[in-house]
């Protein structure tokens, strides 16, 4: 199988212009592969290399993606929803050290300031592009604080902009579309937050995050799938530090307890703590009430209460 991270590219289709076939002299086949990253001719079904240090003829800009592959560009980080200008503008460093890493005088130390001063301020022309800066800086310093990925931050913000076009921020706090935004997109992504965890981490109210969620995502179409408890469970599971045997025997309960349509209006995380304790118990691996619901952030009652339908589901008494 070959290898992802290889660029490779079948010889004739790089030897068009000469329409000359190249074999191997080892084993006469006509299987010759290009490692662009080695610049070699490798045979591909016994691994003989037949050419090395082979003159790249390939393009010399770089694409990260379809649409930068098409418009072939050549300079610059790949573009990224998570700033305001999506990242096209430069940036002066704050260390105050030249190219070998050692610090300015006195001077120009005055001077970078003036000039990281005005750069800042040029960067955003009017009060939409600061508070689109505002948002987006909050966005990431949520998502930091909750430990998703940065697909996550990426989404986040596409839902963020699409709302700022669909003008849905006027009457409502900039912070609050921002958290609604990040719900939204961990929702989106596979990567489940609860909304209790994305209040912690915010400025606004629990109340008006799910209120604002609900009008924008209803606004926009997300389309959104109800939350399944069986993604909380690995979390869960490793900050209680429980084995593997664990994690799968909650899976178990999670499934048969939907089956028979214990899930319907109960609160995912609430579900998955419960079941993460049954399955503890199950398999001589205690923990206590009051130490999964404080991972979980949920109560002691909501453990005990989907204990019990839980467990007369899986018919144990």
């Amino acid at each position: 199988m070959e290898r992802p991270t290889r660029q490779r590219q079948r010889a004739h289709e790089t030897e068009q212009e000469s329409d000359e076939t190249v074999q191997c002299p080892e084993c006469g086949s006509a299987e010759i592969v290009t490692d662009a990253n080695q610049g070699e001719l490798v045979c591909d079904d016994c691994g003989l290399v037949i050419d090395e240090q082979s003159i790249d003829r390939g393009p010399e800009w770089r694409a990260f993606n379809h649409s930068e592959r098409q418009s072939k560009s050549r300079v610059g980080a790949p573009i990224t929803e998570t700033m305001h200008d999506r990242g096209l503008t430069t940036t002066i460093d704050w260390k105050d050290k030249d190219a070998y890493g050692r610090s300015l005088s006195s001077e120009k130390r005055s001077q970078m300031h003036r000039l990281r001063k005005w750069q800042e301020r040029i960067r955003t022309k009017d009060a939409g592009e600061r508070n689109l800066q505002f948002a987006l800086s909050e966005i990431d310093r949520m998502a930091s604080a909750l430990g998703v990925p940065r697909s996550v931050r990426e989404v986040a913000s596409v839902i963020y902009r699409r709302a700022l076009s669909e003008d849905l921020i006027r009457g409502r706090s900039i912070e609050g579309v921002a958290t609604s935004a990040l719900y939204a997109a961990c929702r989106q992504e596979g990567i489940p937050r609860s909304l209790d965890e994305v209040a912690e981490v915010s400025r606004v109210p629990q109340k008006e995050i799910g209120r604002t969620y609900r009008y924008i995502s209803q606004e926009l179409g997300l389309e959104l799938k109800p939350v399944d408890p069986k993604q909380f469970v690995p979390r869960f599971a490793s900050a209680l530090d429980l084995s593997e045997e664990v994690q799968a025997k909650a899976t178990e309960i999670i499934d048969v307890s939907a089956e028979q349509g214990l899930l319907s209006g109960k609160s995912p995380t609430g579900f998955a703590a419960a079941a993460i304790y049954a399955a503890s118990l199950l398999c001589n691996e205690k923990k206590t009430q009051r130490e999964v619901a404080d991972v979980a952030q949920v109560t002691e009652v909501t453990i005990r209460n989907r204990y019990q339908e839980q467990i007369e589901a899986m018919g144990f008494r």
